[in-house]
């Protein structure tokens, strides 16, 4: 297999943009990409293209990838669409890794695009569920309440039912922390400290959706949305779209003032019904991209983790090994995942502050990871970053993620 490049980025800034189109956004990324990488649109052999939404929202279905790309003169090639929930933008990086690793092709975009935001706020958050088994769904839900019982967390009064004025993901997230506060003594103060340092993370993003620093008390203070989790713990709905150039090493030698990203390994997976303890996904998948990469945990020098909750990035910096099971909370109460701290984790604000456009996400993190190992995230900037790590999880069946992509990347001295 050939190495693999990262040899450019684009995103906008995410955010509620009521007024642009999947194609208008399409249009905005795809030149900055071509701009950062030093391509033309003619150099591009194949596209992969994610999205979620489009058709649930106007019936945009089945060549979603076509429809957008054609006007920006990017045709006559092959275009393929991939579809993984909050997963797709990643699983559209892990396909262009592996066509140019193959030696099929030699320089591959791979774009997301999503318009979450919507007049009918009830219609949104029912397309959510998309991204569960449909036909079982009730089944699904009751097994969440079932976890809920095993889980011997005191819960305040005035809950509302799962799925009610928020997506049904917050309350599969609020329950799986809850019988992870039973099983480890988890608190809540954990939960906000995460959020609160994403939060601050994110005011030093000019990118992020939310650019607002916040204190413990001030996200601990925030309106609930399901138990233990208050707003500033969730990632907001909001519109973006980010993308990636790959390239292969002897189509990066005919670029002038390349600063290219070496993508050590790019795994992607699907979840189990009974996985074994500690065989989790991401405990799973972050062993074979170690393994791959030649490195472990204890190399990384900063993360991107999918954090739709704070209770999301404490989960995987366990499932990854940068603490042991049961301790990621303490682990960010010891301030290693802040800037400064031992092992910097969602330096972009997350996807809590940063945002999470889910056909877009994967690739927002990989913006992140690529300009953190260039050098060039300013104000954010992890000193000395040669290594970084991508999470990237979607949907949900049973108990575990029902896709997931771990990437791990190098910073490039020469090529």
């Amino acid at each position: 297999m050939r190495d693999v490049f990262v040899v450019g980025i684009g995103m906008n800034r995410f955010g509620k943009y009521p007024d642009a189109t999947v194609k208008v956004m399409a249009d905005e990324v795809v030149a900055k990409v071509l701009k950062d990488a030093g391509v033309g649109r003619e150099g591009i052999e194949a596209a992969y293209f994610s999205n979620s939404f489009w058709g649930m929202y106007t019936g945009q279905h089945s060549i979603r990838g076509q429809v957008a790309l054609r006007p920006l003169g990017i045709e006559g090639i092959p275009v393929i669409n991939t579809e993984n929930a909050c997963a797709g933008a990643s699983t559209a990086f892990y396909l262009a890794c592996l066509a140019v690793a193959s030696g099929m092709n030699d320089a591959v975009l791979a774009l997301g695009v999503e318009k979450l935001t919507h007049q009918d706020k009830a219609f949104a958050f029912r397309a959510y569920t998309s991204a569960l088994d449909i036909e079982n769904a009730a089944a699904h839900i009751q097994g969440l309440l079932n976890m809920v019982k095993e889980a011997a967390v005191d819960m305040p009064g005035g809950q509302t039912p799962p799925g009610q004025g928020r997506s049904i993901f917050m309350d599969i997230y609020a329950a799986s922390c809850r019988l992870h506060m039973s099983r480890h003594g988890t608190t809540q103060r954990q939960l906000a400290v995460i959020a609160a340092k994403n939060h601050y993370h994110g005011s030093l993003n000019p990118l992020a959706q939310i650019q607002k620093n916040m204190t413990v008390e001030e996200v601990l203070a925030e309106p609930p949305v399901s138990f233990p989790l208050t707003r500033a713990m969730c990632s907001p709905v909001g519109d973006g779209a980010a993308a990636a150039i790959l390239c292969s090493r002897s189509f990066l030698q005919k670029l002038a003032g390349a600063r290219p990203v070496k993508v050590r390994a790019c795994v992607l997976g699907s979840g189990m019904d009974n996985p074994a303890e500690g065989d989790e996904i991401g405990a799973r998948l972050s062993r074979q991209a170690y393994n791959l990469a030649g490195v472990g945990p204890g190399d990384i020098d900063m993360a991107e983790v999918h954090d739709a909750t704070a209770f999301g990035e404490l989960l995987q910096t366990e499932a990854l090994g940068f603490c042991p099971r049961g301790e990621g909370g303490p682990l960010a109460e010891s301030g290693a995942t802040s800037l400064g701290g031992r092992i910097p984790v969602n330096t972009s604000g997350g996807l809590e502050s940063r945002g999470h456009p889910i056909g877009a996400s994967g690739l927002g993190m990989i913006h992140e990871i690529v300009l953190q190992l260039r050098g060039e995230a300013g104000p954010r900037q992890v000193e000395g970053a040669r290594l970084g790590l991508l999470e990237n999880g979607g949907g949900n069946l049973g108990i575990e993620e029902a896709a997931m992509t771990i990437g791990i990347f190098e910073k490039v001295k020469r090529w």
